[in-house]
């Protein structure tokens, strides 16, 4: 009886240790799930556009991460079983962050969403750490993908003061419509947006038909669109060039288009073949050209026209135009008014697509 007993002791002390080792995976383990587009690098992944994200399911009572941010400016979310937990500044230069500690025991899941756009820097991650068990990655029910500017990256969507600033601590991609959609939805999210961007003119040098195709904004490696097949696509851009085709004293607006502003027919033609070049990625994808919910969507705005006929042009029933309401408040969407984008973007896709 007493060998019985100390075998018995030794088993429960065997499976103790196991239940509570620590398990060490590099970044490209298969159990990490990464959401975005991250290209894998030949040590670290890398994190750029907003929303990328680190989502891993585990056993365990914490998370610690190796990181090293490009800047040092970059904020990211940490999500734990749905809820936000924290939120994270990594600096500069390799290091080990906890991302989670001291959870109850059972099945977790823990994300770590990029709240920041790509001008705020890359990350690199290097492994993960798990006080416990690392278990299978999960499965989203759909896949949406967002082509768009400031208003996509949730730029100024949490400074209260009305002042608008787009510092990078105010700036959260996670309230943003685009990321409320697709949690409620379920959905795995490419998010490919930058602020002051546009199809025809940028307030800077480069605009979306230059780098939608990129894997990293600022290098020009192809992203390969083999690796995530979106079942829609939203489109939401012409904000920002519908400010600049009427500055004619900007230094871009002089570069682009010298001294006279685009004809109605040629901003209609780029926007159409910029919805071409998305439909040559995805065939068989859904697409939403989108608009709002700034000053663009205003009554006797003409740019929800020029969509339309740009949609229209292209005969494909699978192109769809849908126009947020003109928000007529100063400043890019609050928090509480990407909410509202997100409630009106959710009932449209529901009744169009039956999701």
């Amino acid at each position: 009886m007493k060998r019985i007993g100390w075998l018995l002791l030794v088993f429960n002390c065997f499976i103790s240790a196991i239940c509570c080792a620590q398990e060490t995976v590099d970044f490209n383990n298969p159990k990490i799930f990464y959401m975005g587009r991250v290209p894998m690098r030949d040590t670290a992944a890398e994190l750029s556009w907003t929303g990328a994200s680190v989502i891993i399911n585990f056993k365990g009572a914490a998370v610690k991460a190796t990181l090293n941010d490009e800047k040092g400016l970059n904020y990211y979310n940490v999500v734990i079983d749905g809820k936000v937990a924290n939120v994270l500044k990594p600096a500069q230069g390799r290091k080990e962050y906890t991302l989670a500690s001291g959870l109850s025991k059972g099945k977790h899941q823990l994300q770590l969403f990029k709240r920041t756009e790509y001008d705020w820097g890359r990350t690199w991650i290097f492994s993960l750490s798990v006080d416990g068990q690392l278990l299978p990655p999960p499965v989203f029910k759909h896949r949406i993908e967002y082509y768009g500017d400031s208003i996509t990256c949730g730029m100024a969507d949490e400074d209260t003061t009305g002042k608008d600033r787009g510092d990078n601590d105010f700036e959260n991609g996670f309230a943003s419509y685009a990321n409320v959609t697709a949690r409620y939805f379920n959905a795995d999210m490419h998010c490919i947006a930058k602020s002051g961007i546009g199809i025809t003119i940028s307030w800077f040098d480069y605009v979306m038909p230059d780098i939608y195709d990129r894997a990293y904004a600022h290098d020009t490696t192809r992203w390969d669109f083999n690796k995530f097949t979106p079942e829609i696509v939203v489109i939401n851009l012409f904000q920002n060039d519908s400010w600049l085709v009427k500055a004619k004293d900007h230094e871009q607006f002089k570069k682009v288009f010298g001294n006279n502003s685009p004809t109605p027919q040629f901003i209609i033609s780029r926007y159409r073949e910029f919805v071409k070049n998305i439909r040559s990625k995805y065939p068989e994808a859904k697409i939403i050209c989108a608009l709002g919910s700034m000053d663009a969507t205003q009554a006797g705005s003409p740019w929800p026209v020029y969509i339309q006929e740009a949609v229209d042009g292209l005969n494909d029933t699978n192109i769809y135009t849908h126009f947020f309401a003109y928000k007529n408040t100063p400043g890019h969407p609050s928090v509480k008014e990407q909410n509202a984008m997100a409630d009106d973007l959710i009932a449209y896709i529901k009744r169009t697509f039956k999701w």
